[in-house]
């Protein structure tokens, strides 16, 4: 009976003792599924590659204007001859219309100095300084887009790649066609026309960091007619050589454009304004192919990126709550989102 009245008692005093504490089973925190952001649209840095053409080069200008009518506006330009004097006024920050401005403007006189026995017919510095009072006396450095002429080393055949200094010089050591302008010396070397080793720098956007590059093509084609002299035979062979070695870096280009302006000779600068149509023409013609082949590009960088970023750590869940005393001589609360104390 004493034992009995014991074990009575003590287990009164439990109950009582349980009654004081709040033995209610916590209710754990409603799960709210954290909402998760629509992924950002990629960045596609565009360049363009304006190609060598001398007075054909005119037909950038209405590519230019094209591409920025309908929403794509390169980031980063490289030029090589023609194509570097076209740059050089788009990446100091002109748009496609003051462009043409200059370019109706233009007096054909205003660049040509004529330099006999020096190497040239013309010396090239009135080109460089039209180029240098055009773009407000810009060095690369302060150009609004980064910019890039291509010119040869004349006595290696190397192509070199301008990105600072002169910019004005640059873009004459570019245009130095041999036997019509002289060579231009930078440094402790002569330079050429960057035509003869880059007719189409597209490499050179590339290193500028383009993601898409449009090439923009002027280059003169062979016509398929046998030249009837020896000047003609000399051209002809010259142009076969420029038309193979473009068409191994174009390759490396995303979109090519090419203005029909083959029949354009080299001094037609009368021709400028047609030369302008004809690569507002070109650049329109190709508009769907290249908003397929953009949309194409960014969903693969997309992709790419997130191969790379990591998945995000799963949530840390509460521990979970025990009972009283009577709830711990029969285990812990059974709660989904908690996790269990160790």
């Amino acid at each position: 009976m004493s034992s009995l009245r014991c074990f009575t008692l003590a287990l009164s005093l439990t109950l009582l003792a349980g009654c004081g504490q709040d033995n209610t089973r916590p209710t754990p925190a409603a799960s709210v599924a954290t909402p998760v952001p629509a992924p950002q649209p990629v960045k596609i840095r565009l360049g363009i590659a304006l190609g060598g053409g001398a007075a054909k080069g005119f037909a950038h200008i209405g590519v230019i204007k094209m591409l920025e009518a309908n929403g794509f506006k390169p980031e980063v330009v490289s030029g090589t001859s023609a194509g570097s004097v076209v740059g050089a006024l788009y990446a100091s920050g002109m748009d496609a219309f003051q462009m043409q401005q200059h370019a109706v403007a233009l007096d054909e006189a205003s660049i040509r100095d004529v330099s006999l026995f020096s190497g040239g017919v013309l010396k090239g510095q009135a080109l460089q300084d039209y180029v240098n009072r055009t773009i407000g006396q810009r060095a690369f450095d302060k150009m609004k887009k980064p910019f890039a002429a291509v010119a040869t080393q004349l006595a290696t055949g190397q192509r070199t790649i301008f990105v600072r200094g002169n910019v004005g010089q640059a873009v004459r050591a570019s245009c130095s066609v041999p036997g019509v302008f002289e060579p231009v010396k930078i440094g402790e070397a002569l330079y050429v026309d960057g035509g003869l080793v880059s007719p189409v720098p597209v490499d050179a956007a590339r290193q500028l960091g383009a993601d898409f590059v449009i090439a923009v093509d002027i280059s003169t084609r062979v016509t398929g007619k046998t030249p009837e002299n020896l000047l003609g035979v000399v051209n002809q062979t010259i142009t076969i050589m420029g038309q193979k070695l473009g068409e191994q870096e174009l390759a490396r280009a995303d979109i090519v454009i090419r203005p029909r302006v083959n029949d354009i000779g080299p001094a037609d600068f009368e021709q400028r304004a047609r030369a302008i149509v004809e690569g507002e023409k070109a650049a329109l013609a190709i508009l769907p192919q290249l908003r397929a082949k953009y949309a194409q590009a960014r969903e693969a960088k997309q992709a790419a990126l997130a191969r790379r970023t990591p998945a995000p750590p799963k949530p840390k869940k509460p521990p979970c709550e025990e009972k009283g005393f009577l709830g711990g001589l029969f285990g812990r609360d059974e709660q989904a989102d908690c996790e269990p104390r160790r």
